[in-house]
């Protein structure tokens, strides 16, 4: 590209980039949502850099074709996740990444060959990295929706931790070549693993997750849970790739043909679990015995709505739609996330939206609300503090407290009020992720609305019992963690009620997608769902994942179904990730390995 054209280019998507963002500022200065003008936004602003760092990307003879080859791998892995209909492009999506990683592994293996002192013009890192920040912004550019600055630092921090186990794995194939591509493997699981794991969680783009919207041909995730589907794609992806290699990356039909064997061995990896998966499907039958259960969904606008319309008002309106929907064999009403102030947990029973609640329960005494609140807690004087408590000053007294994201069940003549705390938090939002070592980014839990000490958390999972079973309360971000959902199975749940606000990324893919993840929970666990969003999409899951009766979004309403109840164990419940755990195993074997290796050839020792 003539230096002239690219400065042409870069003008045009930096006004662009200003513009959109200008319009942005004007409608929140509006209180207007934003829709998808960050999607807009974020792709304008990464041309805009990936043009003024053009030359880096074009330095090498081969780097024009390097970054075309990365631009299309991130957009194969975004059209592979929900709402997008083309999961099956996931099986190849990695394949143009492989080449690149290929290519700049012979180009540097050249120039060793060639001199002692190596300048190399070719590096994986911005091609890579290239890949997966469009790949985070076609996927959660919704995100900027919830706060605008945690926008950008989920999508561009996140694909940097993406590039971490690329870098690996290509240092092992350079050191440890015979376990080259099963370290690639290894290491992304493993990273997958970790992501879902440590307090800077994000793990909306696990490769599992992307058959979300087909549970249909999936069905064997009650074994392996999303790390069987992740191991799956990433062994087709190198299967593929190894099968254009023998090709000499000729793409055709008929050199395809010509490998025979090796063609046909990725066909059987892709299509036969798929059939198998389609086979169990068609013969599974939700078991358990039935309970009848209300969804409510309230449409409230968390942005400019929720926490401004008077409490009293938004009660009314949950008891008219609940009021609505009852009938005398209800066994449950289930209400979103943080429906209302539950205030201090220790005296739950004088707080007066409870006492209203309890009052409108008087009538439907077989009636049990599950629904999330806000709540808080007060330390008694010398009671040990978490790292969540909070100091606060009132005068001369000093006193700490923290904050919750809860569940709670309610029932007429009931003796007490089981609660659950929230406990996998959103970043930002809900946590600092480490704040002893991040405390700078204090900025940007402010703009969240958030703390730097975050929210609360208990250190178990537990099932709310009752009369009519015992249901597990997920609450909004948990239900995207397989193996934590488990917990709850494994503390006795029989079916699981998901609440959550989805309205915070406005109408966009964010909320389908939250949704298509809860479809793997079902068959994860062969648990029913019913599932309470703030706005859109309220709805019922069977055991096998099919999503029935949903709403609209942004529509008041109150659904009703009979649900199954079972205290069915799971292969996948029982184990947990398993792939996941034997994956970390080999990474740690490799990067010993790979280190070993690495020392020895710089102090000049022999390797066996």
């Amino acid at each position: 590209m003539k230096n002239s054209l690219r400065l042409t280019l870069l003008t045009a998507t930096s006004i662009a980039t200003l513009a959109v963002g200008y319009k942005m500022y004007a409608l929140w200065q509006q209180d207007t949502l934003w829709g998808h003008r960050p999607l807009y936004f974020f792709v304008l602003a990464w041309a805009s850099i990936v043009l003024l760092f053009w030359k880096r990307y074009t330095r090498h003879p081969k780097g024009l074709r390097w970054l075309g080859l990365s631009t299309l791998s991130g957009v194969l892995l975004a059209l592979s996740f929900p709402p997008f209909p083309t999961t099956i492009l996931l099986f190849i999506a990695w394949v143009p990444l492989l080449l690149i990683e290929y290519e700049i592994a012979k180009d540097h293996a050249a120039e060793n060959r060639q001199s002692s002192i190596v300048n190399r013009q070719s590096s994986i890192l911005p091609y890579t990295y290239h890949a997966f920040v469009l790949w985070n912004i076609l996927v959660t550019w919704w995100v900027g929706n919830t706060a605008f600055i945690a926008g950008i630092v989920a999508i561009w921090l996140n694909a940097w931790f993406m590039y971490v186990p690329i870098w690996f794995f290509h240092q092992t194939r350079k050191y440890l070549p015979k376990t080259g591509y099963l370290s690639l493997i290894a290491y992304w699981l493993s990273f997958e693993f970790l992501h879902l794991n440590w307090e800077i969680s994000w793990s909306w783009l696990t490769l599992g997750n992307a058959f979300a919207q087909f549970p249909q041909a999936v069905q064997w995730y009650e074994y392996t849970g999303v790390f069987g589907g992740s191991l799956w794609v990433l062994v087709a992806n190198v299967l593929v790739f190894k099968l254009l290699e023998k090709c000499n990356f000729q793409i055709s039909p008929k050199a395809a043909l010509q490998q025979g064997w090796v063609f046909w061995r990725i066909k059987l990896l892709v299509l036969v679990p798929i059939a198998v998966s389609l086979v169990w499907y068609f013969n599974q039958k939700d078991i358990g015995r039935d309970e009848e259960v209300v969804v409510v969904q309230p449409n409230f606008e968390p942005h400019y709505q929720k926490f401004n319309v008077p409490d009293e008002e938004q009660l009314k309106t949950f008891l008219r739609l609940s009021e609505a929907a009852i009938t005398d064999k209800t066994a449950y009403l289930v209400w979103p996330e943080t429906s209302f102030s539950a205030g201090e947990m220790n005296d739950l029973k004088s707080n007066r939206d409870i006492r209203q609640i309890m009052g409108f329960l008087d009538k439907f005494p077989q009636v049990k609300l599950v629904t999330g609140v806000s709540a808080y807690k007060v330390f008694a004087e010398g009671e040990p503090l978490t790292k969540s408590a909070r100091k606060e000053e009132r005068g001369s007294k000093v006193f700490y407290w923290e904050a919750y994201n809860a569940a709670l069940q309610l029932q007429a003549g009931a003796d007490s009020i089981p609660f659950y705390i929230k406990s996998k938090l959103v970043p930002g939002a809900e946590i600092l992720p480490y704040h002893q070592v991040l405390f700078f980014l204090k900025p940007i839990v402010d703009q969240l609305d958030g703390s730097v000490e975050g929210h609360g958390i208990q250190p178990y999972r537990e099932a709310f019992p009752s009369n009519s079973g015992r249901v597990a309360p997920s609450i909004c971000y948990e239900s995207v963690f397989g193996d934590y959902n488990g917990g709850y199975v494994r503390a006795g749940a029989e079916a699981t009620f998901i609440m959550t606000n989805d309205g915070w990324w406005d109408d966009s893919g964010g909320h389908k997608q939250h949704l298509a993840y809860a479809r793997l929970r079902a068959v994860e666990t062969r648990k029913s769902i019913a599932r309470s969003a703030n706005t859109g999409i309220s709805c019922f899951i069977n055991q096998r994942g099919d999503v029935q009766q949903p709403t609209k979004y942004e529509e008041e309403a109150a659904i009703r179904q009979n649900i199954k109840f079972n205290d069915r164990i799971t292969f996948y419940v029982h184990w947990g990730d398993l792939i996941a755990r034997i994956a970390f195993f080999v990474t740690l074997i490799l990067v010993t390995n790979l280190l070993v290796r690495k020392i020895s050839n710089r102090i000049g020792k022999p390797t066996a």
